[in-house]
């Protein structure tokens, strides 16, 4: 029997209502363009209760690591929606943020460093984990046979 890797619940709270809501939620935000990167929209099409196994499960959460593991360092463009001032209110912005990125710059590269390093381990312990199971499978069902056979 494939039981799921955990299961979340609470008496007196129903869970299918709780998810609709959530579902709705993030449907507005959606359309008013509040989430815009492309994993976030995947993520939420991707409804953990969807995933089969555990397979699924972690292969889904390891391709996540994956895409998220690079702490973004680049510049972005700053926008200003106030009209007073706004060429002023961007040249300010623009300042603090260079001198928070001389200041956070080497942090970040270390985040990074770190975030690339734990993905490594996590995918090394699970393809050594598969590579394992894969084994004692196969032995067992040899095992099973010989069995069989007498």
């Amino acid at each position: 029997m494939n039981r799921p890797m955990f299961e979340i619940g609470a008496n007196g709270i129903d869970v299918g209502n709780v998810v609709a809501e959530i579902q709705a939620t993030v449907a507005e935000k959606m359309k008013n363009g509040m989430y815009v990167d492309a994993r976030i929209a995947r993520a939420e099409r991707t409804n953990i209760a969807n995933l089969k196994n555990d397979e699924d499960f972690l292969a889904f959460y390891l391709e996540c690591l994956r895409d998220a593991v690079a702490v973004d360092i680049n510049d972005f463009v700053i926008h200003e929606k106030r009209a007073l001032f706004s060429k002023l209110l961007v040249a300010l912005k623009k300042v603090i943020w260079k001198l928070l990125k001389f200041y956070t710059y080497r942090l970040w590269s270390q985040q990074n460093q770190t975030n690339t390093l734990l993905l490594s381990a996590v995918e090394s312990l699970e393809e050594r984990y598969r590579e394992k199971i894969r084994n004692l499978e196969e032995r067992i069902a040899r095992l099973e046979s010989k069995d069989a056979c007498k």
